[in-house]
């Protein structure tokens, strides 16, 4: 089993940056593949980014994609996600997820974090 605990959320402006750290404690962190999901207020939880266990392969959503970085850091069991030119609508609660099978997929992850807030203004 493994903890997941989300840190870096806040309030930014339209066009800044933020980025978002995700440590895990508990089991054999490099094993597991991670993801990156988001829930704005109304809104069903998506999908925004994966990386798998080795760091070799990563996915992104659309929306996202060529602004968003997902990056992990093995030694220091954190995976992380900067963020950049953010805008209103990245506005979300941000939760990280372990997947143990490794992969760098956009559903069926096993353990999840609490979420951090961000929150983009105009």
């Amino acid at each position: 089993q493994v903890q997941l605990v989300e840190s870096g959320g806040g309030l930014v402006q339209a066009g800044g940056s933020l980025r978002l750290s995700c440590a895990a404690s508990g089991s054999t962190f490099s094993s597991y593949g991670m993801g990156w999901f988001r829930q704005a207020p109304g809104k069903e939880r998506e999908f925004v980014a994966a990386i798998s266990w080795g760091g070799d392969r990563t996915s992104y959503a659309n929306s996202v994609k060529g602004r968003f970085t997902i990056s992990r850091d093995n030694a220091k069991n954190t995976v992380y996600l900067q963020m950049n030119s953010l805008k209103p609508e990245d506005t979300a609660v941000y939760y990280c997820a372990a997947d143990q099978n490794g992969g760098a997929k956009n559903y069926g992850y096993d353990y999840w974090g609490q979420g951090t807030r961000v929150t983009v203004s105009s």
